[in-house]
């Protein structure tokens, strides 16, 4: 269980903070939720408390956990997939995972194939939700300004 003020992670959305915890009743059930404020976009979303496991919510990483980011940014490309369908599914099971070091591997992979082949319109947009997901960890985990934390993630690629 999360207390309000707690750095969190939703998976497909990114971090945020917990705002409030309250009871509402939502097609005729009462449950409990998390009010989770996201930086980057300020939106809140309502997380059902009860299903917080199958959703994947989880913390925000340490400074050892951004170092590690930066690691894998500055990585080769692993192999992907030369078929645009399965090279897309593969890339987004990652980000659904919530993992953020998967996410990290999907942004590296997709900045280093736009560079080398550019990207199709659908690899783009996938490209800049997976970098938004990272950015808003980012913020949250090094108390960065989100443009300083964009500069942070640039700067692996220069």
């Amino acid at each position: 269980m999360y207390n309000i003020g707690d750095k969190v992670v939703y998976p497909m959305h990114g971090a945020g903070i917990i705002e409030a915890i309250e009871e509402k009743e939502v097609l005729g059930e009462k449950r409990q939720y998390y009010i989770l404020r996201l930086p980057v976009g300020d939106m809140k979303v309502m997380i059902p408390i009860s299903n917080c496991k199958e959703v994947g919510l989880r913390e925000v990483i340490d400074s050892e956990g951004v170092r590690k980011v930066i690691d894998i940014l500055q990585e080769q490309s692993s192999s992907m997939s030369t078929n645009w369908n399965r090279r897309y599914r593969a890339n987004l099971e990652k980000i659904k995972s919530g993992d953020v070091y998967e996410v990290a591997e999907v942004v590296r992979n997709l900045i280093n194939r736009e560079k080398e082949k550019g990207l199709s319109s659908g690899e783009r947009k996938m490209l800049e939700n997976a970098r938004q997901i990272l950015i808003s960890e980012l913020v949250l985990a090094t108390e960065l300004a989100e443009d300083k934390a964009k500069s942070l993630i640039d700067s692996a690629f220069a």
